[in-house]
């Protein structure tokens, strides 16, 4: 018995019908010419650059697309339901019928119940959110994920068709701006589309898509990493030698009465700076840096043996620190033998260390208790901190005007994507609700 799902007697129908199978590669070719031609890639090489799965799926993109279509003499689905529709089962006459009628449009992820059921919002119209049955998408997909997709009523629930692509943050604006082109819309108006509209853009949407990754795969961009003096991270380890003769007590005594080196035992400093109260500088790509007790690390330090080992994440924070080092005990200690390394190399030199050299051997349960709550003092300091995202200024301030809002709960829903996308673990598992009680806006996540 055929499935609700399976179009081989559609596509078995199209593929005798020469005029009909000749539309569908017309349509199929509005959905994937513009980037091929943009980046002079041949169809034949799209599946190798971007994944055999995806060329299926542009392709599911193109036919569903098709099913829509209507020419002088009709419609693929009228006529292959009234000429074959007698061999297929009531539910597959009706899902082939929706699909036909339903637009694609972009989706915001929510609620998401893995193997059951998902929350879609349509970002392009004022429909209400809907729920969806989907088994295999909730398993990979998380909240707040964007996706072009096509919702399908089927009897007493909604479900989506096959073909969805996951659309990144730039792959939006590139969409939005192309939806806006299409129209015609000035800047300022809504980005509001009518059902028949929507059913007329089917293939910007994989345009869009298809141009970011095909640019991606082409030319794949390595996360920039800065610390929140804008400077690019480096990690400088500095070794200073012990002069002979000289004791640790003695350079920790020195040590100790430097301002910003806030000591954590007996051979142990955090080199702490005060956050700034505003401004900063904006670095590029992801900020890499700590805060303790109101206060940003800059580094740290610590006598082993006969050594003095200082950590900063950037070349001018090393000269900095050494400055200071050479002022209180300058003495004490021989010239600094310096390694630099990279956040790859360091990523690397993690995954190569051996088993007792990590820190696994605190249980599970203590671990991700003490993420969370480190998460939890960082996202309370970041509250009152300056981002990027909000025109520099803090979340608690960007809230307080209506436009801010906005901004504040789209930097919301981004914190919680990219947490949501680590995986299994304490991160992928911090519940930002708090955050959103905290901000007043606990009503719109959804």
């Amino acid at each position: 018995m055929a499935e609700r799902n399976d179009i081989s007697g559609l596509l078995a129908f199209i593929g005798r019908k020469g005029d009909w199978r000749d539309r569908m590669q017309d349509v199929l070719a509005e959905h994937l010419m513009p980037a091929l031609e943009e980046f002079e890639i041949d169809h034949d090489d799209l599946a190798d650059l971007i994944g055999e799965q995806w060329s299926g799926v542009l392709w599911g993109c193109g036919f569903e697309d098709f099913l829509g279509q209507r020419y002088e003499d009709g419609n693929i689905v009228d006529l292959y339901l009234k000429r074959r529709g007698w061999k297929e089962t009531a539910l597959n006459q009706a899902y082939f019928a929706a699909l036909r009628d339903a637009p694609v449009s972009l989706y915001e992820v929510s609620d998401v119940k893995p193997g059951a059921s998902m929350v879609l919002r349509d970002l392009l119209t004022d429909a209400a959110p809907v729920t969806v049955k989907e088994k295999s998408a909730t398993r990979t997909l998380k909240q707040w994920d964007r996706i072009a997709v096509r919702v399908v009523p089927e009897r007493d629930h909604h479900v989506i068709s096959g073909a969805l692509l996951p659309f990144r943050a730039e792959a939006v604006d590139f969409l939005f701006a192309g939806l806006r082109d299409a129209l015609k819309l000035k800047k300022r108006d809504a980005l509001r589309l009518t059902r028949d509209q929507l059913m007329g853009s089917a293939p910007i949407f994989t345009a869009a898509w298809l141009f970011i990754e095909i640019d991606r795969a082409l030319s794949p961009a390595l996360p920039q990493f800065s610390n929140s003096d804008g400077d690019d991270v480096l990690f400088h380890d500095l070794r200073f030698p012990l002069a002979s003769g000289v004791t640790q007590k003695a350079v920790a005594e020195s040590l100790d009465q430097v301002k910003g080196f806030l000591p954590e035992g007996p051979k142990f400093w955090n080199w702490l700076a005060a956050r700034k109260g505003r401004g900063g500088k904006a670095g590029r790509g992801i900020m890499l840096d700590t805060q303790m007790e109101g206060a940003t690390v800059l580094g740290s330090l610590e006598l082993k043996g006969k050594t003095l080992l200082v950590t900063v994440n950037s070349a001018k924070r090393a000269a900095k620190v050494e400055a200071l080092i050479s002022a209180a005990a300058g003495g004490l200690l021989k010239s600094p033998l310096t390694t630099i390394r990279t956040v790859d190399q360091m990523q690397a030199e993690e995954q190569h260390a051996e088993p007792g050299e990590a820190a696994d051997e605190i249980p599970p349960e203590i671990a991700r208790q003490l993420m969370h709550d480190h998460l939890d003092n960082h996202y309370r300091e970041t509250l009152d901190a300056p981002i990027p995202a909000l025109g520099g200024k803090s979340p608690r301030q960007a809230v307080r005007t209506a436009a801010g809002r906005v901004k504040v709960i789209d930097w919301l829903k981004m914190l919680e994507n990219r947490s949501a996308k680590h995986g299994e673990g304490p991160i992928a598992e911090y519940d930002f609700g708090w955050i959103w009680v905290e901000l007043g806006l606990q009503d719109q996540r959804r």
